[in-house]
C-alpha cells in the first residue's frame, strides 16, 4: 500500500466521528465469530421437548405452536449468515496489503493463538510497527465490513442548556 493511499485513508477516518474502541471491538467480535465458524462449524440447536400428539381440550384449539419448525429455520438461517460473513471477510481481506493480511491472520484467524510479540519477531518487524499495521488493518476491515461505530453527538436544547 503506497504512502498516498495510507494518507487518504487516515484523512478519511480522522474526518469521521468514529468511535475507535467500539469499532475495534466490533471488528474483533466478527473476526472471532468467523474464526470459530471456520474451525468448528455451526453447532445446531436441537429441541429439548418433543411435542405430544394427544389432543389438548383445555385451551384455545386454534393456536398452533411449532417450536421444532422455528428451530430448524433458525439453524439454517444462522449457518447461511455465518457462511456469508466468512465470504465477506475473505473479500475484505483481499483488499488489505500482504503485511496486513498476515497480521490479521496471525492475531485473529489462526487456530493457535500467538502473542503479538512472538508474531512480530517471526515476521521480523518491531512491536510498534506490528501494532500500527494491525490498527490500520482493523480500520480498513471496519470500513469494508461496514462495522464502524460512530460517536453520538451530545444533544443540546434550543436554549443551550444540555
Amino acid at each position: 500500500m503506497g504512502r498516498r493511499r495510507i494518507h487518504v485513508y487516515h484523512a478519511l477516518f480522522d474526518s469521521l466521528p468514529v468511535d475507535e474502541a467500539a469499532t475495534r471491538a466490533a471488528v474483533e467480535k466478527r473476526l472471532e465469530e468467523v474464526r470459530r465458524y471456520r474451525q468448528v462449524g455451526w453447532i445446531r440447536k436441537e429441541a429439548f421437548i418433543t411435542a405430544g400428539y394427544e389432543p389438548r381440550l383445555h385451551g384455545a384449539t386454534h393456536v398452533v405452536s411449532q417450536p421444532t419448525e422455528r428451530l430448524a429455520i433458525g439453524n439454517v438461517d444462522k449457518e447461511a449468515e455465518l457462511i456469508r460473513k466468512s465470504e465477506l471477510l475473505d473479500l475484505a481481506m483481499e483488499r488489505l496489503s500482504e503485511e496486513q493480511r498476515e497480521v490479521i491472520r496471525r492475531s485473529y484467524l489462526d487456530q493457535k493463538a500467538e502473542y503479538d510479540f512472538i508474531s512480530c519477531g517471526e515476521m521480523g518487524i518491531s512491536d510498534r510497527t506490528y501494532r500500527r499495521i494491525k490498527a490500520s488493518a482493523i480500520r480498513l476491515l471496519a470500513a469494508a465490513l461496514k462495522l464502524e461505530v460512530y460517536q453520538e453527538e451530545p444533544h443540546t436544547s434550543k436554549h443551550g442548556v444540555g
